[in-house]
């Protein structure tokens, strides 16, 4: 699928499989239509630098980008169907936003920051749920929901992995370490049983989640 000038940083697949989502440094988003490859409407335009993550909301209703770099560091939500901004940017994060997720019930997102905390916000009315969860001390650039939405998990550059009670924002234990490079990437397993992370070091680790 050619379509940027720039480089992708991020992909997704709609919850039914039809359509894939991408972002790219040239501040666009693109819809795909799986099947035949082919570009669904025009870009998504709106940010003003690079957009890292994208990700779709678990009925496939509305798809969330970040953007990354200093300039921009905010949220918007898209609609799926006509490609319109839903709402205004969710702003909060005091520089680059990395990674964003929806919560399995789709009522929460879930972003992580070059300012080194995590936001949990509300999805239908764009508002911040709580304080920023702090405790990394370097940049985080994934963050994850479990599969009952009832825990974060959070990857940093400060080598380290977090969980986090997506009720309260507290955080649970110590944080998992073991890296001895910046964590860049961090998952759930579908049961929610164990976290698999990756890491500059060239290691990937599996962690059991209980």
């Amino acid at each position: 699928l050619i379509h940027y000038t720039d480089s992708v940083w991020s992909v997704a697949f709609s919850p039914d499989g039809r359509y894939i989502v991408s972002d790219s440094s040239d501040k666009t988003i693109q819809l795909w239509d799986a099947w035949t490859g082919g570009q669904v409407g025009n870009p998504l335009q709106g940010h003003t630098d690079s957009v890292w993550s994208v990700s779709f909301s678990p009925d496939g209703r509305y798809i969330v980008h970040i953007v990354s770099g200093s300039r921009d560091k905010t949220i918007q939500l898209w609609d799926a169907q006509t490609g319109g901004q839903v709402g205004n940017p969710l702003q909060g994060h005091t520089d680059s936003v990395n990674s964003v997720a929806f919560s399995p019930d789709g009522r929460h997102i879930v972003s992580g920051s070059h300012d080194k905390t995590i936001q949990l916000w509300d999805a239908q009315t764009g508002g911040q749920v709580g304080n920023p969860l702090q405790g990394h001390t370097d940049s985080v650039p994934s963050v994850s929901f479990s599969p009952d939405g009832r825990h974060i998990v959070s990857a940093s550059w400060d080598n380290t992995i977090q969980l986090w009670d997506s009720q309260t924002g507290g955080q649970m234990g110590n944080p998992l370490q073991g890296h001895t490079g910046p964590v860049q990437s961090v998952s759930f397993s579908p049961d929610g049983r164990h976290i698999v992370s990756c890491s500059h070091n060239h290691i990937i680790r599996v962690w059991d989640a209980q």
